[in-house]
C-alpha cells in the first residue's frame, strides 16, 4: 500500500520542472545499465542465489549502513556481530529515522520501492511489516539474483578480482547459455605491490604462483605470471582493471634496483618506503603497458585512508567501515606515470576516481592533458565514488566535468556495491543529471531542444560505455 514515501519518493522525486520529469521518463528512466566496475560476488550470479532475508540482502557487508548504526550507538553484536539477523534488521531500522540528510536515507527508501514494492517509510513501528514482505519477495523465483538484476535492465556486470582468483564461477557463466546478462571479471593486481608486510606479500606471490603453475622467484617470474593472468581474464571478457591506491606511484627506477628490491622482499625483508615505491612505480608502469597492448581500459581508484582503527582492524578484518577519505597529493606522480605511458603512444584508456573533493578540478584538467583525438573521451574523469557518492558529490562532479571537459562522452554511473540492491544510485545519478539539464534549459543557458538534450543524456547513461568498454557483447 502506498503510503508516505509516494509523495516524498515519487516520480517528480529530484525533479523540479516539466522539464525535468520529461527527459527523465522519456530518456533516461528506461535505458539499460552497464554497471562497469562493482563488488558483487560472482559466486551469487552464477548460482542464482535465492537470499534467505532481507538482512542477507540488504545489510550484509553494507559500510555505509554498518557506519550509520555505530554512530547511532548500535552496539556491534548488532552490526556484525552475533545478533539474528531480525535484531540485525530492527537495529538498523531504529537508526534509519536518524539518518535524515544523509544519502542513506534517500537510498534506502529508494532500495524498499524497488524491487520490493514497499512504500512506508522505515522506522521501528514498521520494521516488522517491512521485515516480513521483504522476507515474503525474497521467497519467490523472481527475486532471485539474476531476475533482480534483469529487472533492472543491467546489461554487463563488471566485478572486481584479484589475479589469483580461480574464476571459476566466470568461467561457469561464460559457458552459460541462460545468463540474460553478460558478468566479466576486472583484473585488480592490488596485492602484487602490497609490500609493507613481508609476510603477507610472501604468502600473496606463493599463491599466485600456483595459480599459474609457476614459481615466482623473481621480478620477471612475477611480470610474467601477471601477463599470463590477464590474458585468461580477457579470455573471460574481461576488458578493465583497477586499481586502488593512496596515490600513482611514479618514483625514478632502475630495472636493476627493481630486481634487486624484489629479491629482497621475496627473501622476506622489509622494505624501506623509497624501496616500496619503486617497485610499485615500476609494477604500475608495466601493467599499463600490458593494458595497452590488450586494449583495455585503466582504473584508479585514489584518494581513500583505509582501515584506520587499528582495535577495530584486529576485531573484524579491512573492508569493514572504518576508512576514510585522504589528503594525498595527487597531480605531481599521476601527471608523471601517465606523460611517461602517453610519450611511448603505450597509454590505453582510463579512468581516474578521486576521494577528495578537494581534487574535482585536479582529476577533471588531468585526464584532458592526455587526449589525443584517436576516440571520444579517450579519457576519463570518472563518476563521483564512495564519499562523494551521493547528491551533492554527484551534481559537483557533473559540474567540474562539464567546465573542463565535455560531460556529453562521460561514461556515466557505476554502483562500485556490493549489494544487488545498489542499482537505485543509476536511477538517483540519471535522476539528478536529468535535473540539471532542465536547470539550464529553464534560465535560458541551454536551448529547448528536448531530443538533443534527450540523445546526450541516454549516450551518458548507456550509450557511451557501450562504445567505450568494447565487450565482446552485450546480451539482449
Amino acid at each position: 500500500m502506498e503510503t508516505q514515501t509516494a509523495t516524498f519518493i515519487s516520480d517528480r522525486f529530484l525533479l523540479h520542472s516539466s522539464l525535468a520529469e520529461e527527459l527523465y521518463a522519456d530518456y533516461a528512466a528506461e535505458m539499460p545499465i552497464i554497471d562497469y566496475h562493482c563488488h558483487l560476488p560472482p559466486a551469487d550470479i552464477a548460482t542464482n542465489r535465492q537470499f534467505g532475508d532481507l538482512t542477507d540482502i540488504w545489510l550484509d557487508g553494507d559500510h555505509y549502513k554498518w557506519r550509520a548504526m555505530r554512530t547511532h550507538g548500535v552496539k556491534e553484536t548488532y552490526i556484525t556481530g552475533s545478533a539474528s539477523n531480525w535484531e540485525k534488521f530492527k537495529a538498523y531500522a531504529e537508526t534509519v529515522p536518524y539518518t535524515l540528510r544523509n544519502p542513506l536515507y534517500h537510498w534506502t527508501h529508494m532500495e524498499l520501492q524497488n524491487p520490493f514494492g514497499i512504500y512506508e517509510l522505515l522506522s521501528p513501528s514498521t520494521a516488522e511489516s517491512i521485515y516480513q514482505t521483504a522476507n515474503d519477495c525474497l521467497q519467490k523465483d523472481d527475486f532471485r539474483v539474476r531476475e533482480i538484476l534483469k529487472k533492472r535492465k543491467v546489461k554487463v556486470v563488471g566485478t572486481t578480482d584479484d589475479p589469483a582468483d580461480e574464476l571459476s564461477f566466470h568461467q561457469r557463466m561464460a559457458e552459460d547459455g541462460s545468463m540474460p546478462f553478460q558478468v566479466v571479471p576486472s583484473f585488480r593486481p592490488d596485492k602484487s605491490f602490497a609490500t609493507a608486510d613481508p609476510v603477507s606479500y610472501t604468502l600473496y606471490l606463493d599463491s599466485l604462483g600456483q595459480r599459474a603453475d609457476k614459481d615466482i622467484k623473481t621480478y620477471e617470474d612475477l611480470l610474467t605470471v601477471l601477463k599470463e593472468r590477464a590474458s585468461f581474464f580477457h579470455a573471460l571478457g574481461g576488458r578493465l582493471s583497477d586499481h586502488g591506491l593512496e596515490r600513482v606511484y611514479a618514483t625514478t627506477y632502475t630495472e636493476s634496483e627493481v630486481k634487486s628490491i624484489f629479491r629482497k622482499i621475496r627473501d622476506g625483508k622489509i622494505l624501506d618506503i623509497i624501496e616500496q615505491e619503486k617497485l610499485t612505480s615500476a609494477l604500475l608502469y608495466e601493467l599499463g603497458c600490458m593494458y595497452h597492448e590488450l586494449g583495455w581500459t585503466m582504473q584508479f581508484h585514489l584518494g581513500a585512508m583505509r582501515n584506520n582503527s587499528g582495535r577495530m582492524m584486529q576485531k573484524l578484518g579491512p573492508d569493514t567501515g572504518f576508512d576514510s577519505i585522504g589528503d594525498y597529493v595527487q597531480a605531481p606522480s599521476l601527471a608523471t606515470y601517465l606523460n611517461r605511458l602517453d610519450k611511448e603512444d603505450k597509454l590505453t584508456r582510463t579512468i581516474l576516481y578521486n576521494l577528495n573533493p578537494a581534487d574535482n578540478e585536479v582529476f577533471a584538467t588531468m585526464v584532458g592533458n592526455f587526449n589525443d583525438g584517436s576516440e571520444p573521451g579517450k579519457m576519463q574523469w570518472g563518476s563521483a565514488w564512495w564519499f562523494l557518492d551521493q547528491k551533492e558529490g554527484m551534481i559537483q562532479q557533473i559540474n567540474a566535468l562539464s567546465n573542463m571537459g565535455l560531460l556529453s562522452h562521460f561514461v556515466g554511473m557505476l554502483t562500485d556495491s556490493r549489494s544487488f540492491l545498489s542499482y537505485s544510485r543509476h536511477e538517483y545519478f540519471r535522476r539528478l543529471l536529468c535535473n540539471l539539464f532542465a536547470e539550464d534549459v529553464l534560465k535560458g543557458e541551454l536551448p529547448h531542444d528536448v531530443p538533443w538534450l534527450g540523445k546526450i543524456i541516454q549516450d551518458i547513461c548507456y550509450r557511451n560505455a557501450a562504445r567505450y568498454f568494447k565487450f565482446d557483447q552485450t546480451k539482449e
